[in-house]
C-alpha cells in the first residue's frame, strides 16, 4: 500500500459508542429506515445486503481509566453493519471514504459516563475559578475546577476550601490519558488493524460529548476553555499539528431556547468553533436528532446516529477541502 492511511479518531462518551438499533420493523431501527423509509441507500447493495467498504477500516478500542486500565480492541473490521447496533462511525466512514483517495481508518477510543471537566481533562489544564449560583441558597459562589492530574475527591469544590483527598484510584484527566494510550497502541500495530498498511497520518478528531458535564455548573462554564485545551493537547500527543477537529452538540439542546448548563455547553462549543475557523467545525445536531435525549442514548434511534455521523463526516471533509 503506497499511500499512508488517513486516520480519524473518535472520542467522547457513550453516544460515540454503538447505540443505534439495527434490527426491527418499527420506526427507529436501521432496517426500517433503509427498507421502509428508503433512507441511506448506500447502506445496502443490489442484493439487499449490508455494504462492506474495503477502503475504510473500523476499529474501536475501549477501556476504563488510564493506560494500565482494563480493556482493549473491541472491533477491528472493514466498515459494514455487523451485530445489533451501529454508531456514528458508520456515517463518518462513508463520508470520508467517498471524499478521500487515500485509505481511511476510523479509530474510536472512548467509553461512557465521562466528563471533559474531570475524566477527560487534557494535559496543560490548570485550576480555574468559576463564579456561579448555588442551587440551594440562590447565592453567588465561586467554585474551583481541578487541574490535569489533580488527585481530589470531587470534580469541583468551593473556593477557599481545601479539596478533600481522593477516596478512589482516579485523578483529573485519567481517562484522557488512557484513551490516547489505547489509540496509540492500535496505531503501533498498524498492519494488524489495517492489513497491508505501512504508514499513517492523523488527519482529524471527532468529538461528541458533553452529557456528563451538564450536571456540573463549573464544568459547563469551563467547556469552551477545556475544548480549546483538548484540541491543543490532542494535536501535540498525536504529533498532528495540522489535524482538524469536528465537535457535535448534544441532540436535545436547542441553541435558541437552551438555558442553564446546557446553554453554557452549546455556547462553549460554538465559541470554540468560531475561534478555530478553518481548523475546527461544530455540527448542530438538534434538527437531526430524534428518539430522546443524550442521557438516554436517543432511545437507540439509528437515524440519530446515522444523521450525526454523516454530518460530522461532511464537516470534516469540508475542513480538509478548504
Amino acid at each position: 500500500m503506497s499511500k499512508p492511511v488517513r486516520v480519524f479518531i473518535i472520542m467522547g462518551q457513550s453516544n460515540t459508542l454503538e447505540m443505534g438499533k439495527v434490527k426491527g420493523d418499527n420506526e427507529g431501527s436501521l432496517e426500517h429506515a433503509v427498507r421502509k423509509e428508503n433512507l441511506y441507500p448506500f447502506m445496502v447493495d443490489g442484493s439487499g445486503n449490508w455494504t462492506k467498504r474495503m477502503d475504510v477500516r473500523n476499529v474501536h478500542t475501549q477501556g476504563s481509566g488510564g493506560p494500565d486500565g482494563r480493556g482493549g480492541v473491541r472491533r477491528n473490521d472493514w466498515l459494514t453493519v455487523s451485530g445489533s447496533k451501529i454508531g456514528i462511525e458508520t456515517g463518518i466512514g462513508h463520508q470520508l471514504g467517498n471524499a478521500l483517495d487515500e485509505p481511511v481508518l476510523i479509530l474510536k477510543s472512548s467509553i461512557g459516563n465521562r466528563s471533559l471537566g474531570w475524566d477527560l481533562l487534557p494535559p496543560g489544564s490548570p485550576r480555574h475559578e468559576v463564579v456561579t449560583t448555588d442551587k440551594k441558597t440562590g447565592k453567588e459562589i465561586t467554585l474551583m475546577t481541578p487541574a490535569h492530574k489533580d488527585e481530589v475527591r470531587y470534580p469541583s469544590w468551593t473556593k477557599g476550601e481545601v479539596p478533600a483527598p481522593p477516596s478512589h484510584n482516579w485523578h483529573a484527566g485519567l481517562q484522557y490519558l488512557g484513551d490516547v494510550a489505547r489509540a496509540k497502541k492500535v496505531l503501533s500495530e498498524l498492519d494488524k488493524h489495517y492489513p497491508g498498511a505501512e504508514k499513517f497520518e492523523i488527519a482529524g478528531f471527532l468529538w461528541w460529548q458533553g452529557d456528563k458535564d451538564r450536571y456540573n455548573a463549573a464544568h459547563s462554564a469551563m467547556y469552551e476553555k477545556n475544548l480549546n485545551q483538548l484540541f491543543k493537547a490532542l494535536r501535540k500527543d498525536f504529533n498532528a499539528p495540522k489535524a482538524k477537529m469536528v465537535v457535535a452538540t448534544l441532540g436535545q439542546t436547542n441553541k435558541e431556547t437552551a438555558s442553564g448548563n446546557e446553554k453554557l455547553i452549546i455556547e462553549g462549543m460554538f465559541a470554540f468553533g468560531d475561534s478555530h475557523k478553518g481548523e475546527a467545525a461544530v455540527v448542530y445536531t438538534n434538527p437531526i436528532s430524534m428518539g430522546s435525549s443524550s442521557n438516554a442514548h436517543y432511545g437507540g434511534n439509528a437515524k440519530t446516529y446515522m444523521n450525526v455521523g454523516l454530518a460530522m463526516g461532511e464537516a470534516m471533509v469540508k475542513l480538509w477541502k478548504k
